[in-house]
């Protein structure tokens, strides 16, 4: 099994606006049919869009693909949302 520390390899591959197939993906954040927010090694990965929908998800690979209207593809940093998952203590001590 692979390391939760460890960078895997990501990709993004779209195809007509439609169908989204990643790699690379460490957690789904959020989702609903207008927004699909994901933890990446490269950041948190915002996918926005109409009827978006999450047809597989493969968490041990880190593999995910999504169908709907795409309209755009935003990455953002993720370090305050993974220090968000830290403890008090931890965060306090660093």
């Amino acid at each position: 099994m692979e390391e939760k520390t460890g960078i895997r390899p990501h990709s993004c591959t779209m195809q007509n606006r439609q169908d989204v197939k990643l790699t690379g993906i460490r957690e789904v954040v959020s989702f609903d049919e207008n927004q699909v927010v994901m933890d990446t090694d490269m950041g948190l990965l915002t996918v926005k869009g109409k009827e978006l929908h999450i047809s597989r998800l493969t968490v041990e690979k880190g593999e995910a693909d999504l169908e709907g209207s795409v309209d755009s593809l935003t990455y953002s940093s993720n370090e305050a949302y993974r220090r968000s998952g830290e403890s008090l203590f931890a965060r306090l001590f660093k």
